[in-house]
């Protein structure tokens, strides 16, 4: 190996808020294009029916989980040897950025553009938030991983209620005509709801690029990089038992994240189709679940610091599925209003205590790559949960049947989290 640049920013304040910023940046994407505006958009007016454009959306967000499982340990661990971290961040914002601008022009009745041009921003998305997430021990303190990753959640949540408050008065719903000379006519000021989502995305990463700086203190020779990548990816292999802690928790997440995946991704089809929601509805509904899940991720991030990560995700798990259930067995708006803000409220310490739990466990020399195998077990039975709600729905003709797959993976994954040792998994590390 050869000594490259030493990072010395871990506790500064600018380099905090300019990390986080980027969970700001990318978030519009995930409530925007994912869940609220552009999969509803999808079902009703691209597909030939609402049951089958659900399955078809089941099937892409599948094709992106199968792609980042099998890619993310390989990239994360080029990436340590490398140094190529921030320069793999840039392009992915930059491809998701473009895609999101493509599908603006999609027209209705184009199923399989639409839905290619969306694998592509989606798996560019995803391989973004891989190496981004490994800079979270970079910039946070040991003593405040939890909070600094809250912060991050925080400010994500906060990006996606702003951008669809934006979407919904200036182009949804304005007061008079959409903005900016955009037409109601064949959805076109839905689908310019995109254009936001890519400038947005570009316009907040730049903090990260300007102000956190990449530790390249242990990065191979040019040279050798290639072979010492798979090299890397050998010894972790070869020294699982050591890291058994990491392997308990991340066959854990495996299933309850597959949860989190399946409602973020249906949780606007949902609430449309079952319940009757209207595009501006949705919206709304995605506004309060956002608000919620903001303000609760920083909250719940300095909780997270006191109890430990594993047992801010156990309360978050134990509290989906009590929303859960009552989204999969109420009939009425007030119920799955109800279940909606509290899925909210505990699907953001989830997401943020998951992601300091895995920084409290990764060796330092190999971050990019243990956060690549994050990556690879959040996304490698991803397609579980989406896939049978899909399947569920169709055989079923219900959606209701389709989203109680959710439960049972909360439940599997709240049996796995139990045998973590939270302690020894930070022993192996050193913290």
């Amino acid at each position: 190996m050869t000594g490259g640049q030493v990072t010395t920013q871990r506790g500064s304040a600018r380099a905090i808020w300019s990390w986080a910023l980027f969970d700001f940046a990318n978030s519009p994407f995930t409530t925007l294009v994912v869940t609220f505006v552009y999969s509803t958009y999808f079902t009703r007016a691209i597909a030939p029916d609402e049951i089958s454009g659900t399955a078809l959306w089941s099937r892409a967000v599948t094709i992106t989980a199968l792609v980042v499982a099998l890619s993310s340990p390989l990239l994360g661990a080029l990436a340590d040897r490398g140094g190529y971290r921030k320069l793999f961040v840039g392009v992915c914002v930059v491809v998701c950025a473009a895609a999101c601008v493509a599908l603006y022009a999609v027209q209705p009745g184009q199923v399989l553009l639409a839905l290619t041009i969306f694998v592509i921003a989606n798996i560019a998305f995803e391989f973004a938030e891989v190496f981004y997430n490994a800079f979270l021990t970079d910039v946070a303190p040991p003593g405040r991983v939890g909070s600094v990753s809250g912060l991050g959640w925080g400010l994500g949540y906060i990006g996606g209620l702003a951008a669809l408050v934006i979407a919904l008065v200036t182009l949804v719903q304005p007061a008079t005509a959409p903005w900016f000379g955009f037409s109601t006519a064949l959805g076109e000021n839905i689908r310019a709801t995109n254009l936001l989502v890519a400038g947005w995305f570009v316009l907040f990463s730049v903090p990260l690029f300007l102000w956190v700086r990449e530790d390249k203190s242990r990065i191979s020779a040019s040279e050798h990089v290639l072979k010492d990548t798979f090299t890397q990816l050998k010894r972790t292999f070869l020294e699982l038992r050591k890291h058994r802690q990491t392997v308990r928790f991340l066959l854990a997440r495996l299933f309850y994240n597959d949860g989190l995946v399946t409602v973020f991704a249906f949780g606007g089809i949902y609430a449309g189709t079952t319940f009757g929601f209207s595009q501006a509805q949705v919206i709304q509904f995605g506004i309060a679940i956002n608000l919620a899940a903001g303000l609760s991720a920083v909250a719940m991030g300095k909780l997270d610091d006191r109890i430990g990560g594993k047992g801010t995700i156990a309360v978050s798990l134990v509290g989906l599925i009590i929303a859960t259930s009552l989204a999969v067995l109420t009939t009425s708006a007030a119920g799955i209003w109800t279940a909606g803000i509290a899925i909210g409220i505990f699907a953001g310490p989830n997401q943020s205590a998951s992601r300091s739990l895995m920084a409290r466990f990764v060796p330092a020399e190999a971050e990019n790559e243990f956060f690549g195998f994050f990556a690879f077990t959040g996304k490698l039975t991803a397609f579980i949960g989406p896939f049978f709600l899909g399947e569920l729905t169709n055989w079923s003709g219900s959606q209701r049947v389709g989203v109680s797959v959710v439960l049972v993976l909360f439940v599997i994954g709240l049996v796995g989290l139990y045998f973590v040792d939270e302690r020894e998994g930070s022993r192996v590390r050193g913290v």
